[in-house]
């Protein structure tokens, strides 16, 4: 008797957590590990603003803050006020 290879419809579904525990056993299998990071919300309307007065305030501290902020007004688009 041949072998049937599985179709998809035959296949039993595998369930999420389960998928997620393969999927991490394989990345650690590949020297790899889980983290969590944390970051600013770019999207977020005051994210620009918080930028724009941080590079302010260095430009103000800083002797090259003029070269520094003509940079950043190149390589930065500033949202219409």
């Amino acid at each position: 008797m041949a072998h049937v290879p599985k179709t998809p419809a035959s296949r039993s579904p595998i369930s999420a957590p389960r998928r997620m525990a393969t999927y991490r056993q394989r990345m650690r299998a590949a020297g790899l590990r889980p983290i969590q990071i944390w970051v600013p919300d770019s999207r977020d309307p005051a994210f620009a603003e918080k930028c724009r007065q941080q590079a302010l305030a260095i430009a103000a501290g800083d002797p090259a803050g003029d070269e520094l902020m003509d940079f950043v007004d190149q390589v930065y688009e500033w949202p219409e006020d």
